[in-house]
């Protein structure tokens, strides 16, 4: 099929996007909608003893101002995401605070105005007696005893502890192993920086008591769900949610935010659309944070240096509040630390803590890329500690693919997997083997090199169910309507494909329609990998269904067999004849009745999927600056099924590129002493640039998925997960070949990489 499975099709949503046609929350305010400014604390942790508005109230184009008090009715931000086995008691995460702020960014007031300019105004004209508080912005020190508390009630600022393994059991056989490995990791807080931040347009119907809004979002029915259900407490046919273009989400928009809920008030008393749309340094104070994990690892190994035991100790920054999915996530990680090794025992303890800063929660690839960079540091630190080459120690303990399905110590079963054949090819391609040849040039020309990879696996591709529903129209377009997002990720083009498998039909006969629920019964959204591995499935179900139904349509108007039907260029033809129909015409056939025209399907998941892949990363480091170019980078990935190269490659170097990131220059900086968010906007937080992003070379080789029937494993978020640790290790690599330094934590910045280099080269000359 020319625009079927595995085809490279180019992206049909491309060209809008190009032009300048895309449509985001803020291209669909309207010019009478009145603009919304959130007031936010300036305090880490504070009392609100008094909050003056009266004199806001009376300044121009103010409209409506709402504080605590006027919202009493409103239930709290919900937590979900609680880890099977334990009990987590979240404390209230109040629409606005009335009473204590605990971070800097906290929700106090909401002022509407006719303009944005009269709104920030009034915003600055509130009053405020604030009595400062101890506060604590680190979750290492906040587990500390003695540490400031951020809730009085939640001793030790410990929202929950958690474990996995069996403790008796690893105690025991570390104690008996030849060899053990110990490392000490910092998995810094990230803050998302999509595209377009979050915004919201809230309109309200009085004649039918009604709401709508248009908001940026992963997927629309789950807040729906839970902004009607839980916190707006109306009935859930009294809201539509809209989600238009998005551009990017990573995690962070799949959640109820405080905004959505105080502009659909604000509209409701106003009688007038309410808009809202965050600025970018709003976004460093008001979104949800990423990652943010302090780790002990130790690897137990045998005198033949094969694994044995894993252990692994780890505090997790919730911040002030737990959000959505948060205490969630670091049990996703810890189901992953094992990675693509067979390590018989393990014992895993997590120790989630509550700071005075932004909560965290999920952001691309949610805990898997903490768990990669856990096990692979460490691996990469047991093969120096024992002067084994890292290729081999890996290889040497790998999970074979005659032992799939294969269950891990922590429960998770790899259906499919060849590590070692991926591997091989990674380290081919890049000439892993010449390495010494260029590192001794590198040396000639003053500088560092080294060579680093990362084999790693990750659980997704199970957020479900997702329903599709196919409707061919008498055009000859069939229409989609399903409940996943796009947030950029291609689904038109992809799903298009999956059809075109079924109707060979071009991508332009194809309209996908995501983010209404008045349109769209129901939706899983897009999180965890899933629009391919979930949506992909049914999307393809209801294609042939509809394929079936049509062929059924056509033998009829043919006078032929259904055997002989066969689809080709948007037609459906008798076989190695010229007697066709388009699919327009079959559309307005005799016996096309509209129940014919329309198929749906549902998939809803009942494992996950297991992509793996490896990265391979040389580096080149200045020496006398600390700076890091990146020179080759190669990826080797099992994605069991490639829907679209095209797209599949975008993803994985999308990925890799926030990877890259996170190890070279991102970093959310608190300071201690005053509780300021010091990196509060892209002057000081560093984002990666085209200069930073090296030439990537990417393949696949892959071994199909046993649980998805497509065959695929999730592919959003893998480039993300190997990039860390890829990245890192060639970084330590090339420090230890000059002078022994074993480790660095992200971000490897010129400033970090100077002073340890600086530090080596004095140790050297001792």
């Amino acid at each position: 099929m020319k625009f079927g499975v595995s085809q490279s099709v180019t992206r049909k949503e491309d060209d809008a996007f190009l032009r300048g046609n895309g449509r985001y929350v803020a291209d669909l305010v309207p010019p009478d909608a009145c603009r919304a400014v959130v007031v936010r604390s300036p305090h880490a942790h504070a009392r609100l003893n008094r909050i003056d508005v009266d004199a806001a109230r009376a300044m121009p184009g103010v409209r409506l101002i709402l504080t605590a008090a006027d919202i009493a009715d409103l239930g709290p931000l919900p937590c979900f995401g609680v880890p099977p086995g334990i009990t987590v008691d979240p404390p209230e995460y109040p629409i606005l605070v009335g009473d204590i702020a605990r971070h800097v960014g906290d929700a106090i007031a909401v002022v509407v105005a006719d303009t944005l300019d009269q709104a920030k105004d009034a915003a600055e004209a509130i009053e405020f007696d604030w009595e400062a508080l101890p506060h604590v912005v680190d979750a290492v020190a906040a587990v500390e005893p003695g540490a400031p508390l951020v809730w009085a009630d939640r001793p030790g600022n410990l929202a929950y502890e958690q474990t996995l393994g069996d403790e008796a059991k690893t105690a025991a056989v570390f104690a008996g192993a030849a060899q053990t490995v110990s490392l000490t990791l910092v998995n810094q807080r990230l803050v998302t920086n999509y595209l377009d931040t979050r915004a919201v347009l809230a309109e309200y119907d009085p004649a039918s008591e009604s709401f709508m809004l248009t908001l940026g979002s992963q997927g629309s029915h789950t807040l729906k769900r839970v902004l009607a259900g839980t916190i707006l407490r109306i009935p859930e046919d009294r809201l539509h949610v809209v989600t238009p273009d998005v551009g990017g989400g990573f995690g962070t928009k799949l959640f109820p935010y405080r905004e959505y809920a105080l502009c659909a008030v604000a509209a409701q008393r106003l009688g007038r659309p309410v808009a809202w749309v965050a600025e970018r340094m709003e976004h460093f104070v008001a979104d949800t944070q990423g990652r943010d994990n302090v780790t002990i690892a130790k690897l137990a190994l045998d005198e033949k240096g094969r694994f044995l035991a894993l252990a692994v100790d780890t505090v997790c920054d919730m911040g002030a509040y737990l959000s959505f999915f948060a205490p969630y996530i670091p049990y996703v990680g810890a189901g992953m630390l094992p990675g693509v090794y067979d390590i018989p025992t393990c014992f895993i303890r997590i120790r989630s803590a509550y700071t005075n800063t932004v909560p965290v929660d999920a952001y691309r690839g949610a805990g898997r890329p903490e768990a990669a960079y856990v096990i692979e540091r460490l691996v990469d630190a047991a093969a120096r500690d024992l002067g084994v080459a890292p290729d081999v120690l890996r290889k040497r303990n790998f999970i074979k693919p005659q032992a799939m399905p294969y269950r891990t110590a922590t429960g998770k079963v790899y259906d499919s997997g060849e590590f070692a054949g991926h591997m091989a090819r990674a380290q081919e391609i890049a000439d892993w083997k010449g390495f010494n040849r260029r590192a001794a040039a590198s040396k000639k020309a003053g500088k560092l090199r080294g060579i680093g990879l990362a084999t790693y696996i990750e659980a997704c591709g199970a957020v479900g169910p997702e329903t599709a529903k196919l409707t061919l129209g008498k055009d000859g377009v069939v229409t989609v309507l399903i409940g996943s997002q796009s947030t950029g990720q291609g689904h038109h083009t992809a799903y298009a494909q999956l059809i075109a498998e079924h109707l060979d039909l071009p991508p332009e006969q194809v309209q996908v329609i995501q983010g209404d629920t008045r349109l769209i019964a129901t939706g899983a959204g897009t999180g965890g990998s899933s629009s391919i591995p979930c949506g992909g499935v049914a999307t393809a179900g209801a294609a042939k269904k509809l394929a079936d139904n049509l062929k059924d349509i056509a033998a009829d108007a043919l006078e032929a067999s259904v055997a002989d039907l066969e689809f080709a260029a948007g037609h459906i033809r008798i076989a190695g004849t010229d007697r066709a129909l388009s699919l327009a015409e079959l559309a307005r056939a005799t016996k096309a009745s509209p129940e014919r025209l329309t198929t749906e399907d549902t998939f809803a998941p009942n494992a996950a999927t297991y992509p793996n892949g490896t990265h391979v990363a040389e580096v080149e480091i200045d020496a006398d600056t600390g700076h890091v170019d990146i020179v080759s980078y190669v990826v080797v990935d099992d994605f069991g099924l490639t829907l679209n190269p095209l797209l599949l490659e975008g993803q994985v170097e999308g990925g890799a590129v926030q990877g890259i990131g996170q190890a070279l220059m991102e970093r959310t900086v608190y300071d201690s002493d005053s509780g300021q968010l010091i990196t509060a906007s892209l002057l000081d937080y560093a984002l990666p640039r085209a200069d930073d992003t090296p030439g990537f070379i990417f393949e696949t080789r892959n071994v199909r998925c046993a649980t998805n029937p497509l065959g695929v494993k999730g592919a959003g978020e893998a480039g993300t997960i190997g990039a860390c640790p890829a990245v890192i290790n060639a970084v330590v690599d090339a420090l230890w070949r000059a002078y022994r330094i074993r480790h660095v934590d992200m971000p490897a910045t010129p400033e970090r990489l100077w002073a340890a280099i600086e530090e080596g080269k004095r140790l050297h000359t001792l």
